[in-house]
């Protein structure tokens, strides 16, 4: 199979690598031609993916950012056979859904929303890898939801990264639930660390630290556009986690310690029941 990446930083480099290692033909291009021709030299792809080759791809992998993968399809729509699977590896599915939908439908093509989770605080090919996936959820926005053929096909065609599973979901239940599991959180942890006591923290910090600081180190422009592409799933939860923190503040506040205690019961009991 010849499978095309379009982007190859942390996801399209170690999609790049799986493949490749799995014993496929992998052509890809990245926004930077110097890291195009680095893939070529470490292995990671046959050479160049180009509008001329396009065609020979059975699976095309997307893997930037949603304006720039809409405006990729935009661009090279005619280019693309009509037999080929297009999926993207987008943040949030909303946006590119509704561009990839529209214009797979016109040229005849198959386009498949995809959201690979995994991923680590660094960025770049040179943090990728051929094993980001394995054991990995793999989210599928399809065109029909109940169309089993199509989801067999596609999850036949994703068998190189290794997903540990596969969930079929809309483009709209994928963005809400990602404001909550994966935004929120990059939020949180952001301005947790900005903190003034926090350049004190050394000698102080242990596990709890480090969990919650892990992910404010980001790729800050790919994030503001995911939150702002988001925004309203996203404010809904930072509204709602704005308005517990409060209820603890006004407990702390009026030292109001069985108020208090309730609250933090009440978490502890959440969280044994959602897991």
């Amino acid at each position: 199979m010849t499978v095309g990446v379009v982007g190859l930083g942390l996801i399209g480099g170690s999609m790049a690598k799986a493949y490749k290692e799995a014993g496929h033909r992998v052509l890809a291009t990245d926004l930077s031609s110097s890291v195009t021709a680095f893939a070529q030299m470490a292995g990671a792809s046959d050479g160049a993916l180009t509008q001329a080759n396009l065609a020979s791809c059975e699976l095309i992998l997307l893997a930037i950012y949603p304006a720039a993968a809409a405006a990729y399809l935009e661009e090279n729509a005619p280019y693309i056979s009509k037999t080929a699977v297009v999926v993207d590896c987008c943040g949030i599915k909303r946006e590119i859904c509704e561009a990839g939908f529209r214009i797979a439908k016109e040229y005849g093509f198959l386009f498949v929303g995809g959201h690979p989770m995994a991923g680590t605080h660094f960025s770049g090919f040179k943090y990728s890898r051929a094993t980001l996936f394995k054991g990995a959820p793999m989210v599928l926005v399809p065109p029909v939801l109940d169309d089993m053929q199509l989801i067999d096909r596609v999850r036949g065609l994703l068998a190189a990264p290794e997903f540990g599973s596969f969930s079929v979901t809309t483009a709209e239940k994928h963005d809400q639930m990602i404001a909550f599991t994966s935004q929120l959180a990059h939020v949180v942890s952001n301005a947790y660390i900005k903190s003034p006591t926090a350049g004190m923290h050394k000698g102080f910090s242990a596990g709890s630290y480090k969990d919650l600081t892990r992910v404010a180190w980001l790729n800050a422009p790919m994030w503001t556009e995911l939150f702002s592409e988001n925004r309203d799933y996203l404010i809904k939860e930072i509204d709602g986690l704005t308005a517990e923190l409060q209820k603890y503040r006004d407990a702390l506040a009026a030292d109001d310690r069985d108020t208090l205690c309730a609250l933090l019961e009440e978490g502890k009991k959440r969280k044994e029941e959602v897991g």
